[in-house]
């Protein structure tokens, strides 16, 4: 794990890309971090990343930023290239990912500007790539798919800046870029289901696939059609309450990771133990 020393040689825009501690992917409205230190393209083979990355510094460790959607937000949930943009970041040397994103609430009491850390996940999507390992036996286990030292680091992250951050949760990821039906809403809220996402399949599984440890730090942004009462939710709507939070949202990220510890003793970390790979890992 990159060591907590401030840099002291920028690297040339288009050299080498430079090592990164933490990745932190950003959703919708969520499309910068800090100054960037660096700015590039990271090459990988499965195609561009989503944009460049950039890495800022936080307190002499280096965090590298992708935006998912890209930074003008022109890369829909269902086009995303979810295999570029994991494997860009390990290719730089990060092991941890934030990946903050903005969701809808399947349940009364998870309001509209809440912060939820998922502990749970359910795939709705159809016909992505949700795999690097094409060839061979290679069977991950995903029962748990979000890291705890993870969503532990978010809790305590939470604690000192005195946010509410609900604790757990199922995020059901569906396809987009529509917005739920009434009955598609109820029949999820009706499972125990608590949010709906368009992102975050396949992207939890493939971090899980290259080692890495993820964490989902959730912003509900509006309620579900099946929760809301008036006309259904809006693009309008969901941006809205995206950008009236987003600061805070990025403070608690960056806060997140100052806590993060630099060692790896979780399960994410071993994932791939005993396995043969059909491929070198970055």
């Amino acid at each position: 794990m990159q060591e907590r020393d401030e840099p002291r040689d920028r690297p040339e825009r288009g050299g080498p890309h430079p090592s990164a501690a933490i990745g932190i992917i950003g959703g919708s409205g969520f499309y910068e971090l800090l100054e960037p230190w660096w700015r590039g393209e990271v090459p990988t083979p499965y195609g561009p990343p989503s944009d460049a990355v950039t890495v800022c510094v936080v307190e002499g460790r280096r965090v590298a930023f992708l935006p998912r959607h890209g930074a003008d937000h022109g890369v829909p949930a269902h086009r995303i290239n979810y295999r570029a943009n994991l494997w860009a970041l390990r290719s730089m040397g990060v092991r941890q990912v934030l990946a903050p994103c903005a969701v809808g609430s399947l349940r009364r009491d998870l309001a509209p500007g809440r912060v939820v850390v998922p502990d749970q996940l359910v795939d709705r999507t159809a016909g992505r790539t949700q795999t690097y390992y094409d060839t061979g036996a290679v069977h991950v286990s995903f029962a748990d798919p979000y890291c705890e030292r993870g969503r532990a680091a978010v809790f305590k992250a939470a604690s000192e800046r005195g946010e509410d951050v609900h604790d757990g949760g199922v995020m059901v990821v569906v396809d987009g870029p529509r917005f739920s039906t009434r009955a598609e809403s109820r029949w999820f809220a009706e499972a125990g289901w608590s949010l709906v996402n368009m992102t975050g399949h396949p992207e939890a599984v493939l971090a899980r696939e290259l080692a890495l440890c993820y964490t989902s730090v959730a912003l509900v942004t509006d309620y579900d059609a099946g929760v809301e009462r008036g006309s259904g939710v809006s693009q309008e709507e969901v941006f809205r309450a995206f950008s009236a939070n987003a600061e805070r949202l990025k403070g608690l990220v960056l806060e997140t990771a100052r806590a993060l510890e630099a060692t790896r003793d979780c399960a994410c970390a071993e994932a791939l133990d005993g396995m043969e790979l059909p491929f070198r890992l970055p």
